[in-house]
């Protein structure tokens, strides 16, 4: 496994589909996961430390897991077939450690609250540079971070039609 951390999220200019990109600590492997538009907002949320005023889906779970006197020791991406990502959230709990499957971007959401370590098998990173090899290369443009923080800074909690 490689230790991985988001280097941020960019839009697919293509597709206009959110893009997590994970680097590896030195910045040598790059791991673009498209994912979900509410699950950028969470991932966004918490990369930017905003906190709301109720919990939301990731901060319930994370809340859920300590009230259990449990926590999160590492997620791990550990699969892609048919390109889809797999991953498992690794917790501590009583009896010992417990492996719980989920999608990348919820278990990325939920590291980033915890604190935790993001780690990918070397296989998906292989097989994901082997695959850039006979494809062409999606480029970001550096303005793709600055649109979620645009989103986040223009996001106001009385514009939501639930209360939170």
């Amino acid at each position: 496994m490689i230790e991985m951390k988001v280097f941020g999220l960019a839009l697919d200019e293509e597709s206009q589909v959110p893009v997590l990109i994970l680097k590896d600590m030195e910045e040598k492997a790059v791991l673009p996961i498209w994912i979900g538009a509410m699950e950028a907002m969470a991932i966004s949320l918490a990369l930017n430390d905003v906190v709301l005023p109720r919990p939301m889906t990731h901060d319930l779970l994370l809340n859920t897991i300590a009230k259990l006197n449990g926590h999160v020791v590492a997620i791990h991406v550990t699969e892609l077939a048919e390109g889809t990502y797999y991953a498992d959230i690794e917790l501590e709990v009583e009896g010992g450690i417990r492996r719980v499957d989920s999608r990348p971007s919820d278990a990325i959401a939920l590291a980033l609250r915890a604190k935790a370590p993001i780690l990918v098998a070397e296989p998906v990173l292989e097989q994901v540079a082997n695959e850039a090899k006979n494809e062409s290369v999606v480029e970001f443009s550096s303005d793709d971070s600055d649109k979620w923080t645009e989103l986040l800074e223009k996001f106001e909690l009385d514009d939501t039609k639930y209360k939170m």
